[in-house]
């Protein structure tokens, strides 16, 4: 068909964007390959510097080092370790918890903002507030909220007519008192992304929906959740790799103790690179690290894939 004299399969070629010469494409990848080549230095020199070190058993004499290679020995003692086994299995358990609670609460909070009629900016600005408090605050303050003797938790407890607990000293509340303090201090980070993936879902849904009747929970459970799905799998991958990660809370709130009730990998990987200075062993210990944390991330990855798929 033609219309003015023109045909549109005339037309059409010149409707579409005209592809880069390869000359354009060549200079485009020299631009980029300086800081290519940067971030990939900075992060993969480092990296294969402690694969190396994993290999060896490191020792100082007379300020210089000795290096010894043991081949796989520094990753066949890392099962029968008791830290490790003990880190491992607090680490899953505060990741798991912690993590948990901050996707139930954020989601929850990131519902009520999205329906406040006013005072939406207010509310935002007030949740956010623990994750811009650094962590060594955080520790500061819950350290003495949870105190024994004086702590304002304690306090609430006592006017209520229930017994004061040694939230930090005893082992069967002192990794639930970390867990709750993690999920206090980054459950904003979640609330932000939900937020941000809630009022980006599409309103005429919504529309459709109140037009046939439905509850607010049937909206939530048939339309809001499995829209939110991909957003969902991306936090709780990047909270569970940060979740891994974990130090500070621990080493501020409880050092690890009473025993090994708070002992986590990081703290672990503390413990025996600066306190034993056994390096090579820290190093077989932290490429397993490395590589379970970033398994964690390609399933994240790949559930969002699947949720977009869906």
């Amino acid at each position: 068909m033609t219309q003015a004299g023109i045909s549109t399969a005339s037309i059409a070629p010149l409707a579409r964007p005209a592809r880069p010469r390869e000359d354009e494409k060549l200079w485009r990848w020299l631009s980029f390959s300086p800081a290519l080549l940067l971030m990939l230095a900075m992060g993969a020199l480092p990296l294969v510097n402690l694969l190396a070190t994993s290999f060896f058993d490191v020792t100082w004499t007379s300020g210089s080092a000795n290096w010894q290679p043991v081949g796989l020995a520094h990753y066949r003692e890392l099962p029968a370790d008791p830290l490790v086994a003990a880190g491992i299995t607090n680490t899953v358990l505060f990741a798991l918890g912690a993590v948990f609670g901050q996707l139930v609460l954020g989601l929850i909070l990131a519902l009520l903002v999205t329906r406040i009629p006013r005072g939406k900016v207010f509310f935002r600005a007030l949740f956010i507030l623990p994750i811009l408090i650094p962590g060594i605050v955080v520790g500061a303050i819950w350290k003495l909220m949870l105190n024994y003797d004086f702590g304002l938790v304690n306090q609430l407890i006592g006017f209520a007519g229930l017994t004061a607990q040694d939230w930090l000293g005893d082992s069967g509340t002192a990794l639930l008192s970390v867990i709750a303090v993690d999920i206090w201090h980054w459950t904003p980070f979640c609330f932000l992304l939900f937020l941000a993936g809630i009022e980006a879902l599409p309103n005429d849904i919504y529309e459709a929906s109140r037009m046939d009747g439905a509850s607010p929970w049937q909206d939530f459970r048939y339309i809001t959740l499995p829209l939110m799905i991909p957003t969902i799998a991306v936090t709780a991958a990047f909270r569970l790799v940060l979740a891994f990660k974990v130090f500070d809370e621990v080493y501020l709130l409880t050092g690890g103790g009473p025993g090994t009730a708070t002992e986590v990998i990081s703290f672990t990987l503390y413990q025996r690179f600066f306190t034993e200075d056994k390096v090579g062993y820290g190093a077989a210990m932290a490429i397993a690290v490395i590589f379970v944390i970033s398994l964690l991330l390609i399933i994240g990855l790949q559930g969002r894939r699947l949720g977009r798929t869906a």
